[in-house]
């Protein structure tokens, strides 16, 4: 999951905000800011996959909108201190945008003219404007200066250069009287990734989260498995796996939960979530995620810990290496007991030191090793038998 910014700067040259633009893909050169969708990918990657703040700082945040948005059909869901609101030259003003962009700037939210021109109706938007944006490439230094001109008697306006791509372009915007500036001699744009939770995925963790709870409630599992089709299927299909071990068929997905067990469901979820935060990951990663969290079980139950949280500890450790996440992010996605949550962000508690361990026999750390209270032994006997179980686990997930 991909998204772009563009920084805008002031005179002194401080960054005062960015423009964020949609990417389909980690190099793709042109931002693509003309539907519905584009807006609502960069809302929603801005918002919940990057975070506001990580992306601008708290600096300001252009939005691009299309008339579904300014009009209602499509809904805002940020605040108005949260993001500018930038009408794209390609949105027709007529009645119903007007009406739209005034409710929304009643509402608080700051607007903000896109490559704007006299002539094409947005010029009915100038008296509810706090920023316009101007091109530099398509004016004269005449005709731009008339234009900056007729937009000062709207006081208030801030007014933009965009296109700056030369020192000459930053010359003409000084003397025109531009306040800010963007453009490639300024500052070209950035493409940002990350890896995303989809929905399913998300459900995948909530079901981890539930099942790993000390009172699991069966019909609670049974809802979140349900709300999934591809979760149920999977689990469904997990009863019949070899790996399973059941002695009968099933009716229906709750027969499958009961039948199966939170333990066995724990670790079929674990197994899904691996597969799907990391679609690209190798069998042989996948396989090295799971015997982290066996061991991690094994290791606690030797220490008379409980050993379903150990295994969710280290599983969870696994997953946030996979998607290059720290994993107080991942934490704060679930529903995790303190002790859990302590152990996988600070290494704190019998169950941090469960992972310390772990993590000092899968590096072959000597010295940690030496004052561990597992023996270097037993670490290697239960390491190979977490290998043996996490390979035979995965091929029965791939119906092997």
């Amino acid at each position: 999951m991909h998204i772009g910014r563009q920084p805008l700067y002031d005179w002194a040259g401080h960054v005062v905000g960015y423009e964020l633009l949609f990417r389909g893909a980690a190099d793709e050169v042109e931002a693509s800011r003309r539907s519905a969708y584009a807006t609502s990918q960069v809302i929603v990657n801005a918002f919940t996959e990057f975070g506001l703040e990580q992306l601008v700082g708290g600096r300001k945040c252009f939005i691009n909108l299309t008339r579904d948005f300014l009009v209602g059909d499509l809904p805002l869901p940020f605040d108005p201190d949260h993001a500018i609101l930038e009408i794209l030259e390609t949105v027709e003003i007529d009645d119903a945008v007007l009406a739209g962009t005034a409710r929304l700037v009643q509402q608080g939210y700051e607007i903000a003219l896109d490559d704007f021109v006299f002539g094409l109706g947005h010029e009915r938007l100038l008296g509810l404007a706090a920023y316009v944006k101007l091109d530099l490439l398509i004016r004269e230094p005449d005709e731009l200066m008339e234009v900056v001109e007729r937009c000062r008697r709207y006081p208030g306006i801030k007014l933009v250069a965009e296109r700056v791509e030369t020192e000459e372009h930053i010359l003409l915007a000084k003397q025109v009287g531009f306040d800010l500036l963007q453009g490639y001699a300024v500052g070209r744009p950035q493409v940002l990734t990350a890896v995303a939770l989809s929905p399913s995925r998300l459900r995948r963790l909530e079901l981890l989260g539930a099942v790993t709870a000390e009172d699991a409630d069966i019909a609670k599992v049974s809802s979140i498995v349900q709300s999934d089709p591809a979760l149920s299927y999977r689990v469904l299909r997990a009863t019949n796996s070899a790996a399973s071990g059941l002695p009968r068929k099933v009716a229906s997905v709750r027969d499958a939960v009961v039948l199966l067990g939170s333990a066995k469901i724990r670790q079929w979820a674990a197994l899904m979530l691996v597969s799907d935060v990391a679609e690209s990951a190798t069998e042989d990663q996948l396989s090295t995620t799971m015997a982290r969290a066996r061991l991690c079980q094994t290791v606690a139950e030797r220490l008379g810990l409980q050993g379903d949280a150990a295994f969710t500890v280290g599983l969870l450790a696994g997953v946030a290496e996979l998607i290059s996440e720290p994993v107080a992010e991942l934490v704060n996605r679930l529903p995790l007991t303190v002790e859990v949550a302590d152990a996988l962000v600070d290494g704190h508690g019998r169950l941090g030191q469960v992972l310390s361990i772990v993590r000092a026999y899968e590096v072959a750390d000597e010295q940690a090793l030496a004052t561990s209270p597992v023996s270097s032994v037993e670490l290697a006997k239960a390491y190979l038998a977490a290998v043996g179980w996490s390979m035979r686990t995965i091929e029965g997930a791939l119906g092997r």
